[in-house]
């Protein structure tokens, strides 16, 4: 099964347009509108926004009495990440903390629990920022490439956020060097 963390997306909603953009095309006025609104927010059910691509608006708009905007219908295309549950992610360690792991998966940061970086107990090292793993000797910081699975999902405070939550507690996760190693293991019949 192929997943894809990355889709277009139509919508469609009503937009305000404020006086202060009349000067510009419509269009053009829709899509900044559009980008202030939904940009960089996690819309329940489609994603994260990264990007408005496009937009088709009405031409024929509403003026509400005592508020000089108009509003018109729109239709927009989005460039949205959508993280899929149990879906193998790569990405880079940005931050090392007491309680685990912070990893870039494109526009967004996972977060690796200390418990599931391995199958060993490890442990922080603060003076050089890394996790230690106390039976393996294996070694994880910032920088470091990884492979993890997603194990949930979850949005912040009002879906302003997305929370992902990752582990490498899986044979042929973790590190990219550890699962190397794993794999020549393999080939020599260890």
């Amino acid at each position: 099964m192929v997943y894809i963390m990355y889709k277009l997306v139509k919508f469609k909603d009503i937009i305000k347009i404020p006086p202060s953009l009349f000067k510009l095309p419509l269009k053009e006025a829709a899509i900044y509108v559009a980008r202030e609104l939904y940009e960089e927010q996690v819309i329940e059910d489609i994603g994260f926004v990264i990007k408005i691509l496009e937009a088709e608006v009405s031409s024929l708009g509403k003026i509400v009495p005592s508020n000089g905007s108009s509003y018109h219908e729109a239709i927009f295309t989005a460039l949205v990440f959508e993280p899929i549950l149990n879906e193998i992610v790569e990405g880079e360690v940005v931050l090392v903390e007491d309680a685990g792991l912070f990893i870039r998966l494109g526009p967004i940061d996972g977060f690796l629990h200390r418990s599931q970086i391995h199958d060993d107990r490890f442990i922080l090292d603060r003076g050089q920022g890394a996790f230690f793993g106390k039976t393996t000797r294996y070694i994880v910081r910032k920088g470091d490439i990884v492979r993890c699975r997603i194990v949930s999902i979850g949005t912040g405070h009002r879906f302003y956020f997305l929370k992902i939550g990752l582990t490498m507690r899986q044979p042929f996760l973790g590190k990219i060097d550890w699962i190397k190693k794993e794999i020549r293991k393999l080939k020599k019949g260890e």
